[in-house]
């Protein structure tokens, strides 16, 4: 991926940010990345082989830091402010490329926080969520929400209980739900399935 280093505008400062452009009236992809208060960062080598997935699809992908990670300005939000950075990436990816299907994925936290972020935004066509973190945030507020939102989870999930995702994902008609056999939250040796899963419905 020829990635380029920038800086965005966030509610709380600057946010360091990596982007990939894309290809003519292909979909342009935010990735949220997980926890930061447990090392998480847009350097998440599950984040970074989401990241890759998308861009050999002739996507525009842009990937960021949370407010208080690595070079990112501000301090921890406590999931809120978090939101409001990953709507804040939302608004910048729509504005370099406007005429292209505006997509939001995250791992982990970051579907929290990314999905919280296109709940309110019309421009985001379509929800990818890795691994989401239902065990620990309420995400009520995609109740009712109709848009296809693709779920990939490991069955061997030791950070967020597998069981705990497909009861949250029958509750949802609108998710397409894949799972990874034997895949542990960071999918150490299912990089390509993870990837496969992603992209399945959506191209």
């Amino acid at each position: 991926m020829q990635q380029q280093r920038l800086f965005i505008s966030g509610p709380a400062g600057r946010l360091q940010s990596l982007y990939v452009a894309g290809e003519p009236a292909r979909p342009a992809v935010v990735i949220c990345h997980p926890h930061p208060q447990y090392g998480g960062t847009m350097r998440n080598k599950v984040v970074h082989w989401m990241a890759q997935a998308f861009a050999e699809q002739g996507c525009a992908v842009l990937r960021f830091n949370f407010r208080g990670v690595e070079e990112s300005e501000g301090e921890w939000g406590d999931g809120v402010g978090e939101s409001a950075d990953a709507a804040a990436a939302l608004d910048w990816l729509h504005e370099r490329c406007p005429d292209a299907p505006l997509w939001l994925a995250g791992f982990s936290f970051g579907c929290y926080a990314g999905l919280r972020a296109a709940r309110d935004n019309p421009d985001v066509k379509r929800l990818f969520a890795v691994a989401p973190a239902v065990n620990l945030y309420d995400f009520s507020f995609i109740d009712g929400d109709a848009r296809p939102l693709t779920v990939v989870h490991g069955d061997a999930d030791e950070v967020v209980p597998y069981d705990a995702s497909c009861q949250w994902a029958e509750q949802h008609s609108q998710v397409i739900f894949h799972t990874i056999g034997g895949a542990g939250h960071f999918f150490p040796k299912h990089a390509s399935a993870l990837a496969q899963a992603l992209l399945a419905d959506a191209f």
